[in-house]
């Protein structure tokens, strides 16, 4: 007897209407989400429009929004503005860089050693608590103003988010998991590469998207006390010459910048999940 074997569809959709539905629902919600969350900024404009427009607010406190888009395109055909988020960008790359990589260090060192976390977390904590402004009149006095002093105090603000989430996901990976490695004759090693830091994965990941946003917001309050330089002092500056349109021109940019970063994070972090779905 001849199997007899079943005709594929053409339109996969039309053989799993299903399916189809299901693929295309977390998309429909992806543009609800951003309609919904576009209504408070649409509104925000228009309300900062109509004070402008009617004179609600003198120009001197708040420009008109045409004003700042006129800044805004100043700076971009000037190049001031790529000249300003370049520098900025670097240095909250390269603040971020070194900051990840203490924190990633000393979270693994206090989450496997009991002992060194009994030595160094009281006093991480405690250093922790300042805030990066507070270490900015100390450091200024070591290391003056040049890009040393904001290197450090982006790494600061990196490190501490890292360090913490790092040593929570490696506390929290379950215990029976370690105890089936070791039953299967796992080494050090291979426990930490195959069961520690995957299972840990989730929240150092969770540590570095704060460190990364930690890090940008603490560029820019450096850049405004103590910069000639980047987006803070391009803020900074328009405020000396009362220049608002161009104050504002800048904390539009900081904010999408910001954005932009948090996107990308989530766009990653949704395909890390998805990998590692696949993998596990």
């Amino acid at each position: 007897m001849s199997a007899t074997w079943p005709v594929a569809a053409a339109d996969p959709a039309a053989a799993s209407p299903d399916r189809a539905a299901a693929a295309a629902a977390p998309a429909a919600s992806r543009w609800r989400g951003l309609g919904i969350g576009l209504l408070v900024p649409a509104a925000v404009g228009l309300l900062w429009w109509l004070t402008a427009e009617r004179g609600w607010i003198a120009p001197q406190v708040l420009p008109h929004p045409q004003d700042v888009w006129g800044a805004l395109q100043e700076a971009v055909a000037s190049g001031a503005l790529w000249d300003n988020l370049l520098i900025s960008a670097w240095r909250a790359l390269g603040g971020f860089a070194v900051g990840a990589g203490l924190g990633l260090l000393l979270g693994v060192a206090m989450g496997l050693s009991p002992t060194t976390k009994d030595y160094l977390y009281p006093s991480f904590k405690a250093f922790a608590q300042v805030p990066v402004i507070g270490w900015l009149p100390l450091l200024m006095l070591l290391v003056g103003i040049d890009e040393a002093l904001k290197i450090i105090l982006v790494a600061k603000a990196a490190a501490v988010p890292v360090a913490l989430n790092t040593l929570k996901g490696i506390e929290g990976v379950p215990r029976r998991w370690v105890e089936v490695a070791q039953v299967f004759g796992y080494s050090r090693a291979q426990l930490l590469r195959h069961v520690v830091f995957p299972a840990a994965l989730g929240p150092i990941w969770t540590g570095l998207c704060y460190g990364l946003t930690h890090a940008w917001l603490a560029l820019v309050v450096v850049e405004l006390l103590a910069s000639s330089e980047g987006l803070g002092f391009m803020i900074v500056y328009g405020r000396q010459l009362f220049q608002l349109d161009v104050v504002m021109a800048g904390v539009v940019v900081v904010g999408v910048v910001g954005y932009a970063l948090d996107r990308a994070l989530a766009a990653i972090e949704t395909r890390l999940g998805r990998w590692r779905r696949e993998a596990f």
